[in-house]
């Protein structure tokens, strides 16, 4: 087999061949079907679920609106609970009006005087913050491609169909997250990109095209593997979450339901776990973006230097650093270095660019909260770089011909 063929084997393509006459129809997988899920709103907005009113009032909108300032006061008490712990200071309707966002409906039921129903509320982050003494600002996660994949019947599916996997973490409210989830539609040609067999497949140069297409720095790759007893009957989920190239194994737990109506409750759960298992590895140091998916070989001096072609005459095409051309006898290279808040990455590369000889320093890769990466356009070798930015003050690692440096 070439290497052409294994190229394509992972991806799975189903084709539909009509005949009529002598003519015939090929329909590829990429056509058609039952597709894609939008992901929902991705605002920081403080979220509290699971808030559950039961109203009575005279008319069936008295009802709701009593059930909804409800919601407001009770998911006050709770987002207080949640950050400080104890009860929470007492605040007029009129001041809980003006710090929620908005009201999530899970399930209602309306009479003619009485409403029931399970809410969630959304507070404004930066109103709602000044309150709670919580700054808008927070560590958060590079930018990680998540591929859901959903076992059932023995069958893996990722984008090829609607899966309730798939709608679940398009549900999910990443805003408040650590981590920063890029979530295809799973329209266009992401059935076809990022399938099953993608996740398994551990070459880096393919991952790297495909990252870059999508803006991210890594992948998740959470699993769940439906179990059903039988028919209408009790629903076990598998969950295990994964993560790089090499799909790692994070962790797993199992969660179960009595009956098939309660998959996407189950679901969202599982994705509700699965958050928190991924914001734990990135607390502990477990989800840093794999440095093979972002680095990029250095530029050698010697490929800088113009060959003599007959016929030509030699001309001077020396560049100014701010025109982004490398200049003769300069290199470019990769420099990797932590990055905890936005003003760490203009404070380092000011570092970095007070170096004599150094042309020109900029972050490519940018992960707030994790290991950016900057190149830097130097005169001279990897090794002159390296003494240059110990004497700056820094501790530097050398590795796989790129640069790692911390204070």
């Amino acid at each position: 087999m070439n290497d052409f063929s294994r190229f394509l084997r992972p991806v799975p393509l189903a084709f539909a061949l009509g005949l009529a006459g002598l003519g015939a129809a090929v329909i590829a997988q990429i056509e058609g079907g039952d597709r894609g899920v939008a992901p929902i709103d991705s605002s920081s907005d403080f979220e509290v679920s699971g808030i559950k009113v039961d109203v009575a009032a005279k008319t069936a909108d008295a009802a709701r609106y009593g059930g909804w300032r409800e919601a407001q006061r009770q998911g006050w008490r709770l987002l207080w609970s949640n950050v400080h712990g104890g009860p929470a200071p007492g605040l007029s309707d009129s001041a809980l009006d003006s710090i929620v966002a908005g009201i999530v409906v899970d399930n209602e039921q309306v009479g003619p005087n009485r409403y029931i129903a399970t809410l969630g509320v959304l507070f404004d982050r930066v109103r709602a913050g000044q309150i709670l003494g919580v700054s808008g600002s927070s560590i958060r996660s590079a930018p990680l491609l998540v591929i859901p994949v959903q076992w059932s019947g023995g069958t893996p599916q990722s984008f090829e169909t609607r899966t309730e996997w798939q709608k679940a973490w398009a549900r999910f409210r990443t805003g408040g997250s650590s981590i920063d989830y890029v979530r295809p539609s799973g329209t266009g040609a992401d059935p076809l990109l990022l399938n099953y067999g993608q996740t398994g497949r551990p070459g880096r140069r393919w991952w790297r095209m495909l990252l870059d297409q999508y803006g991210a720095a890594d992948v998740l790759i959470p699993q769940v593997r439906l179990e059903r007893m039988w028919p209408g009957g009790p629903v076990i989920g598998h969950f295990s979450a994964r993560f790089g190239p090499d799909n790692r194994l994070l962790s797993n737990f199992v969660l179960r339901v009595g009956s098939s109506a309660g998959i996407p409750q189950m679901m969202d759960e599982g994705v509700r776990r699965m958050d928190q298992i991924f914001s734990q590895a990135l607390a502990d140091g477990r989800l840093r973006p794999d440095s093979s998916l972002v680095i990029e070989q250095p530029v050698e001096a010697d490929a800088l230097v113009p060959e003599d072609v007959p016929g030509l005459e030699a001309t001077d095409t020396t560049e100014t650093a701010d025109s982004g051309v490398a200049t003769a006898g300069t290199a470019t290279f990769s420099v990797q270095y932590e990055t905890p808040d936005v003003a760490s990455v203009g404070s380092t590369e000011a570092a970095v660019r007070g170096i004599a000889g150094v042309r020109s320093a900029s972050t490519g890769s940018l992960a707030l909260g994790g290991i950016s990466v900057m190149r830097v356009t130097y005169a001279g070798d990897i090794g002159a770089l390296k003494a240059a930015l110990a004497a700056k003050g820094f501790r530097v690692q050398e590795g796989g011909g790129a640069l790692r440096i911390s204070r």
